[in-house]
């Protein structure tokens, strides 16, 4: 199943595919490496914004050898830029400027959304948006090959595509600045042993291990999945007292569900 307009997502460089409670999202431009462009961007988004209440995984992947080799660089040349592009930003006030970044980051924030678990499967590059967007990924499984690299502070640029917060998160704040600052590469074993990702396989295998770990966050009920992975999501922020009263809250929730089906 797939609802998306098609033309939108062949321009977008993007495939779309819903079966039953799966969603699976592919960066398709294959001959650039599945470099990102702010058409790409508001496509996710829109994606996000008509993704169906039943889906319960969604799984973002790259075509060809690699998973995204971040920001399509002619984005950012005034030479072959065009309306709508990076550079043409710069034309607008500062305001516009945050409001259009705003927009972009719209094509990442929703996979953050507790109604589904979202996974990156990660093979080959995943440079500066593209390891935003396996960040915006709740999980994170990858092929041996996979290299991540916020390549952003090498082009004088910023990470600004909702992938900071993730990456502290993930790996402390000390070796998040180390990534970022010196835009070096971290490769699949390492992006393991830090806490990026689940695990490393290798890439004929990757495919089936993701299948793997969709099968195992369907088979429990869809309300246990949404309402833990809400509690979890800002646990960190909060205080002991507020989380045990999510909680008590949560759970609730889940026994009069539970009580609910077996009466029927």
């Amino acid at each position: 199943m797939r609802t998306m307009d098609q033309k939108t997502l062949e321009d977008a460089g993007l495939l779309y595919d819903v079966a039953g409670a799966v969603a699976t999202i592919t960066l398709n431009r294959p001959d650039v490496r599945n470099a990102q462009t702010p058409t790409m961007w508001h496509a996710l988004a829109g994606i996000g914004d008509e993704l169906p209440d039943d889906v319960r995984v969604v799984v973002v992947k790259g075509a060809g050898a690699a998973f995204s080799a971040g920001l399509d660089r002619s984005m950012l040349d005034p030479s072959t830029a065009g309306e709508g592009s990076v550079v043409a930003l710069m034309g607008q006030s500062d305001e516009e400027v945050s409001a259009a970044i705003d927009g972009f980051q719209r094509g990442f924030t929703w996979l953050r959304d507790p109604r589904f678990v979202s996974i990156a499967a990660v093979h080959g590059y995943a440079i500066g948006a593209g390891f935003q967007l396996a960040l915006s990924c709740d999980l994170r499984v990858v092929a041996d090959d996979a290299q991540f690299c916020m390549k952003e502070s090498a082009l004088g640029l910023v990470p600004d595509l909702t992938g900071t917060k993730p990456l502290v998160e993930s790996v402390g704040y000390a070796r998040a600045l180390e990534i970022c600052a010196t835009a070096r590469m971290v490769g699949a074993s390492e992006a393991v042993d830090i806490g990026l990702a689940l695990t490393a396989v290798p890439v004929a295998e990757l495919a089936s291990t993701v299948e793997h770990l969709v099968g195992a966050l369907t088979a429990p009920m869809a309300g246990a999945v949404s309402e833990t992975k809400t509690l979890l999501q800002g646990a960190a922020d909060r205080s002991l007292d507020e989380q045990r009263r999510l909680e008590r809250e949560a759970q609730t929730r889940r026994f009069r569900e539970l009580v609910a089906l077996m009466k029927q």
